[in-house]
């Protein structure tokens, strides 16, 4: 493990770098995630069974920047030197016995934990050869961490000679019944290779939701909902007592405005204003309103994949599996289904129900068929895609104006233009700078770092290489596009409108008069946007703030004494 591999960096690096990769990711994805780092094969020993040759570095918690710092010692030749000085070497260890270390390990934990994983690194592809006793203890051990739900890992790492897994570790490792990645049969060289290795492992499938798919009354089918993409925010900052630092938290209490008097829930009710009347609800009663229907799909009909357009598109996409687990036979209807969709190129219509207070959406669930590379390793699952189609609502007619069209020969040229520029876009190939940057000044302040680590702005454009691959089309469109007198760096000159007079300036309403009327009557004021409103109480010079509500009632009182 401490032997250089020719370029500089050893196997122990690689893994010291690794689990601190892994430690500053899971600070800032999933805080609350327990962590630990167990050495076997030194010369002292750490441990809750007082196991010879084996050192708990680190116990079971939460990830934070004390952890990152006493692991950031042990990197280098400098660390490598403390390392023996502290714990020193020993190759009469036990594998078996660091396995059940590990496994006392999650004992010890109170909390209820939903996946239990062991991560194994190591070089040496038979740690038992000469001691058939140990090896026979550690596959005994193997089995029973996977008796007892923890997944094993193996992270294995170049070897002068190569790794050989089926001497020893074919028998050791396991995977999780929703994992299909199977045995890693490629040692690890580079520090890249063993982290998409380890990210590959540590990301785990979760389902936004568990429900029903029914195809009619009495045939229905379990189904796991995913979510594909997630947008992701900077973290909510936490707020902490100035003298402990302590996490402070807050209370929300209601008060009588006449009286002071402390308010309960019972005390309170909800209000909405329709035609200009206050409706109060009782709590239940608002509860009660937003029920909708029991949580599932729906099955309305099929339509051909064909009547799905780009500009459905309103919020990004969810992914379908089938759930055995909960309604037995559900995977061999779903594959039915999915093989009979994609045979007919059509799309299921759905109502779609995610919860009991969430309003139904109307989705289309678009078949995709499993996708492998060279090496038999999926890329994409079986399944359907939930795409959520627009209401009404959502709708707009724009009107567009009339402008001078392109000729043919210059909207070849853009052609051309366009198609030099065109590449495959991968969501992956882009981070955010602005979180990554605010990320890498978080970590700067909690290591005691003298200036963060500049982030990489992947999103800006390549103007070299755009440049060098245009060529001279980008002047041939010029040409064919402006004047030859045009100069487009030169400012643009403001033309003057002729007028007779000066006419005072009316805000533009976009709603007549009668149209206004006859919303207050039917109290509906609250469809109209904002501008709208505003526009409208400007045009009839009333003042009404620039809250809507009292948009509303500035209106409605105007209306009213007319």
């Amino acid at each position: 493990m401490f032997e250089s591999d020719g370029e500089g960096v050893t196997p122990f690096d690689m893994t010291i770098q690794c689990i601190r990769n892994v430690y500053t990711s899971k600070i800032i994805s999933s805080d609350r995630d327990l962590l630990s780092v167990v050495f076997y094969g030194t010369e002292k020993n750490k441990n809750a069974a007082d196991f010879k040759h084996i050192y708990v570095l680190q116990d079971l918690d939460n990830p934070g920047a004390k952890r990152v710092l006493e692991l950031d010692q042990y990197r280098g030749d400098e660390g490598h030197a403390l390392f023996r000085e502290t714990f020193g070497h020993n190759a009469d260890y036990s594998l078996g016995e660091a396995l059940w270390a590990c496994s006392n390990l999650f004992s010890d934990v109170r909390v209820r934990l939903s996946h239990k994983r062991i991560m194994l690194f190591t070089n040496e592809d038979d740690p038992h050869a000469n001691d058939s006793a140990k090896a026979k203890l550690a596959r005994t051990r193997a089995g029973d961490l996977r008796d007892t739900g923890i997944i094993l890992d193996l992270m294995h790492l170049k070897k002068p000679g190569g790794f050989d897994i089926s001497l020893f570790y074919r028998d050791i490792i396991n995977t999780a019944e929703d994992e299909d990645l199977g045995i890693q049969p490629e040692e690890s060289g580079k520090l890249e290779h063993l982290m998409k290795k380890v990210r590959a492992k540590e990301t785990k499938k979760r389902t936004v939701a568990r429900l029903n798919l029914y195809l009619n009354k009495d045939l229905s089918l379990s189904v796991g909902v995913y979510n594909l993409v997630r947008k992701a925010y900077k973290p909510y900052p936490v707020k902490l007592y100035r003298e402990t630092n302590e996490p402070v938290k807050t209370k929300t209490r209601m008060f009588n405005g006449k009286t002071g008097s402390l308010l309960l829930p019972s005390d309170t009710k909800r209000a909405q204003m329709y035609g200009n009347r206050q409706i109060v609800l009782e709590k239940e009663e608002t509860e009660e309103i937003k029920r909708f229907d029991s949580p599932g799909l729906f099955l309305i009909g099929f339509k051909p994949l064909s009547m799905l357009k780009q500009h459905h598109h309103i919020k990004p996409s969810q992914f379908i599996y089938p759930e055995e687990s909960l309604v037995s036979g559900s995977t061999t209807l779903f594959n039915a289904l999915l093989m009979k969709c994609l045979e007919k190129e059509v799309m299921a219509l759905c109502r779609y129900t995610t919860r009991r207070n969430t309003p139904p959406r109307f989705v289309a669930l678009v078949p995709q068929e499993e996708e492998v590379d060279e090496q038999k390793v999926q890329i994409a699952p079986p399944g359907f895609h939930i795409i959520f189609l627009p209401y009404a609502d959502d709708k707009r007619n724009v009107d567009f104006t009339e402008k001078v069209p392109a000729s043919q020969e210059q909207v070849d040229k853009m052609k051309e233009i366009i198609q030099k520029l065109r590449f495959k876009y991968r969501p992956d190939s882009f981070e955010n700078p602005v979180l990554q940057q605010h990320f890498r000044n978080l970590e700067a302040l909690a290591l005691d770092m003298m200036e963060p680590e500049q982030a990489e702005d992947l999103t800006m454009p390549k103007a070299e290489e755009m440049n060098r691959r245009l060529g001279n089309l980008v002047e041939e469109f010029k040409q064919l596009v402006y004047p030859p007198d045009y100069n487009p760096d030169g400012k643009a000159v403001k033309r003057k409108q002729a007028s007779d007079g000066q006419t005072e300036k009316r805000p533009k309403v976009e709603i007549s008069k009668d149209e206004l009327r006859s919303h207050v009557q039917k109290g509906t004021l609250g469809k109209l946007t904002v501008p709208v409103l505003k526009d409208a109480c400007r045009f009839f010079g009333l003042k009404g703030g620039g809250k809507k509500q009292e948009l509303m009632d500035a209106l409605t009182e105007y209306f009213s004494e007319q």
